[in-house]
């Protein structure tokens, strides 16, 4: 732990602050802010109060400083608390040089006599070393279609249409084709592209593996658990468009939480890596562009391709 005490008076800015390395990627602040910044704070929260309190035989703005303290001092003390702690928070990531890549969690927030101390604990963006990830080798597997692999499909389409039905040319007329052998030739494209796409996930699968093992660094765990509540969000819109009971939803989620805790790590960690190549190679990230397809584009460029 390192502890840091920040006067930047010329700027009316005070405050202590200590710093602790949780791990490579997590950081708890501990603030105290001293007494002559509070009542700079609550000199400005007792105006804005001022301005609109309600007191018999006061105008609004006429209010004397007393009467405000008698009666708004929780509100001035929220007031302080809600504009003063997130601004010290920034004031600390800016003098500790930090970059966070996540909101903080604030918390042990305390106001007691002329004294605020909170702490803030935040992660930040994890120091990845990573070399040899040109000439990653790759193998893409072949998209040809088997005859085993027609038959199957055509046994799903019979079995779809009910037992005992032929499948010849009437079979495939039914399906909107002159016949059998359309069919087949319809369903051999159909199963190409199917391939193909697997074949090119299985690919980026290859160089995302390769590329797990050539680093080494913790993932920030508020980027995981950020992904799996956007994920078990979205999941549990879809079950309520299916009527599903509300404790059933909730057993369903308990279940999910902890099934996506490992691959969404893998996919965060895979995420930042490729961020890192992107910013070794001073790839162009624009606006809408797909980090993850841009860099995995170089990287299949620069793979050496077996078979």
């Amino acid at each position: 732990m390192k502890n840091l005490e920040c006067s930047l008076k010329e700027e009316g800015r005070t405050m202590k602050l200590e710093v602790k390395e949780v791990n490579d990627v997590q950081r708890e602040l501990q603030f105290e802010i001293p007494s002559e910044r509070i009542a700079q704070s609550m000199d400005e929260a007792y105006k804005n109060i001022g301005k609109k309190a309600k007191i018999k035989g006061f105008r609004p703005g006429k209010v004397p400083r007393k009467i405000l303290e008698e009666n708004y001092t929780a509100d001035a003390r929220d007031e302080v608390l809600r504009k003063l702690v997130p601004k010290v928070y920034h004031e600390g990531i800016e003098q500790e040089k930090l970059e966070p890549i996540a909101m903080p969690d604030i918390d042990d927030v305390s106001f007691k006599e002329d004294t605020i101390t909170f702490k803030a604990t935040v992660d930040i963006k994890p120091d990845i070393k990573i070399d040899g990830y040109k000439g990653i080798k790759v193998k893409r597997k072949s998209t040809e279609v088997t005859e085993e692999e027609i038959n199957k499909t055509l046994d799903y389409f019979k079995a779809s249409a009910g037992e005992g039905k032929e499948v010849d040319d009437n079979f495939a007329k039914s399906m909107g084709y002159p016949s059998l052998e359309d069919f087949k030739k319809s369903l051999v494209k159909q199963l190409e592209v199917d391939k193909d796409k697997h074949n090119r996930a299985d690919i980026e699968n290859q160089v995302a593996e390769a590329l797990l093992k050539k680093v080494k660094f913790t993932v920030p765990k508020s980027l995981v658990k950020n992904e799996i509540e956007h994920r078990i969000s979205h999941q549990k819109e879809q079950w309520n468009k299916q009527g599903m009971a509300t404790d059933e939803m909730q057993k369903k989620e308990e279940s999910l939480r902890v099934e996506l805790q490992e691959p969404t790590e893998r996919n965060v960690k895979v995420f930042l890596t490729l961020n890192k190549i992107a910013e070794l190679e001073k790839i162009e990230i624009k606006e809408n562009d797909n980090v993850y397809f841009k860099v995995m584009e170089f990287l299949l460029k620069e793979a050496k391709w077996e078979g």
